[in-house]
């Protein structure tokens, strides 16, 4: 009987899922792996929220795996070590995993493969696995990665992707190879009271529901505050019990402006995907300076303690920071507007904020929370560096009465109309009346600060 272990890391479902697919077709027998890494805590990148969501994950993954006859083989440790040990119990010839493009999993799949060449065991690595398609997979002339958004989208559209998988109708796992109980969500503290259910299960039924009623009507309401018209997919994306060419292939089946919506915005996550593969250290350096002396934690303390809390005088940002700490999810459309508050308004390091979604983000993802991040503060790919969202301006548009702003700031909730985004100019004495913060700064004042900043005053 021959043996191949399948090493989930962000792809933990069935559905359309090249390593496991390749495993059963080369092998009698499979072990379906998942390594707790120590060196996600060590990053301080195991926060709450996504720590009970992935439990949520391992145990729908092994439900579905025991549906089909096999299990979920759960190990902790350094993956390297763990993967060996499991393979050389097993006899395993081959190991299959899906390509990453961060520095730690560029880091970790060249251990790996340093640690099975020693014991005879070949490594096999899947591109288009976490995303729709492989980071490398089209380049502009003279360059290893695509800059700008619109020419990579224009490539990408005109690539053909892979046909999705269907999930194996059995998996069979050979005796005895030892496993640790599954985590469970109850075991977590600290998590956000508003979290939802995490598992391949979860996701598809989620699209599935949100495709037939969200989906056309997606490019009219996705900027939507109140309305809440968006999938809501990207925790599942991020774990990768969703197939990113699944949705693409499902939504352009469906067809429609709303339709072709979405998938642009899946082309954006691969997009950042093929950056980051380009140059790994713009999880935590400018890929573009622009020469900022960002104020920090000691300079700004006040200023980033309002942000954080909620308490900054602006509500649409007040209500987008506050939404993320109850759901651990925010609204993208929030997210732009906080980050462009925080970085250009308050001139606050953009890794400041980048480090507060990481620690309460469900759908906390070093390649897309540190570009988006980047590109909101100017430093990243965006083609209009120097821009500066206004909260009044931006709330009065997409939240025109006030709904989002009213649900997650209840202080304001008596306040009629529009008036309710810029509470500093009511009357006086229905003003002392709300227990709610003056602005932290005027925004022409934190306009002009940051204009000179940029040497553009």
């Amino acid at each position: 009987m021959t043996v191949a272990v399948v090493l989930f890391t962000s792809d933990l479902r069935l559905h359309d899922h090249p390593p496991m697919h390749a495993a059963l077709k080369a092998a009698d027998e499979v072990v379906p792996l998942f390594v707790l890494d120590p060196g996600i805590r060590t990053a301080h990148f195991d926060a709450p929220n996504r720590r009970a969501f992935l439990a949520d994950c391992l145990n729908d993954l092994d439900a579905s795996l025991r549906r089909r006859g096999g299990r979920l083989v759960v190990r902790a440790g350094p993956v390297a070590r763990e993967v060996r040990a499991v393979a050389a119990e097993c006899g395993a010839g081959e190991v299959h995993m899906a390509a990453g493009v961060t520095a730690y999993a560029q880091h970790r799949e060249e251990r790996l493969r340093k640690e099975l060449d020693e014991s005879d065991v070949a490594l096999r690595v899947h591109e288009a696995v976490i995303t729709a398609l492989a980071p490398g997979a089209v380049t502009p002339s003279g360059s290893d990665h695509f800059a700008v958004f619109t020419p990579y989208f224009r490539r990408w559209s005109q690539e053909s992707l892979r046909t999705p998988l269907r999930a194996p109708r059995t998996v069979r796992v050979p005796d005895g190879v030892r496993g640790e109980p599954l985590p469970e969500r109850s075991d977590v503290s600290g998590t956000s009271p508003g979290l939802p259910a995490g598992g391949e299960t979860a996701g598809r039924d989620r699209f599935s529901q949100w495709s037939r009623s969200g989906l056309s009507r997606y490019e009219d309401r996705h900027d939507d505050l109140a309305g809440d018209a968006t999938s809501r997919l990207s925790p599942y994306l991020h774990f990768g019990v969703l197939s990113p060419a699944e949705l693409v292939h499902r939504s352009r089946e469906r067809g429609g402006p709303g339709a072709e919506a979405f998938v642009r915005q899946v082309c954006w996550r691969d997009f950042h995907h093929q950056v980051m593969a380009a140059r790994p250290s713009a999880s935590g350096k400018d890929y573009r300076t622009r020469h900022d002396r960002w104020r920090g934690e000691d300079e700004a303390a006040e200023d980033i303690a309002a942000w954080r809390e909620g308490r900054t005088g602006y509500p649409v940002v007040d209500a987008a920071m506050r939404q993320l700490r109850h759901e651990g999810w925010m609204h993208n459309r929030a997210r732009l507007l906080v980050a462009s508050f925080l970085t250009k308004t308050l001139y606050v390091d953009w890794r400041i904020g980048a480090r507060h979604f990481l620690d309460l983000l469900v759908d906390g993802d070093v390649v897309n929370n540190q570009l988006n991040w980047q590109w909101v503060a100017g430093t990243g790919t965006d083609t209009r560096p120097h821009r500066v969202l206004n909260p009044s301006v931006q709330a009065k548009r997409f939240d025109p009465d006030g709904t989002y702003v009213r649900r997650w700031v209840p202080e304001l909730a008596g306040v009629d109309g529009k008036k309710v985004h810029e509470p500093w100019r009511l009357q006086a004495e229905e003003r002392d009346a709300l227990d709610y913060p003056q602005p932290v700064i005027d925004l022409a004042d934190g306009l002009a600060r940051f204009k000179h900043a940029r040497g553009r005053d």
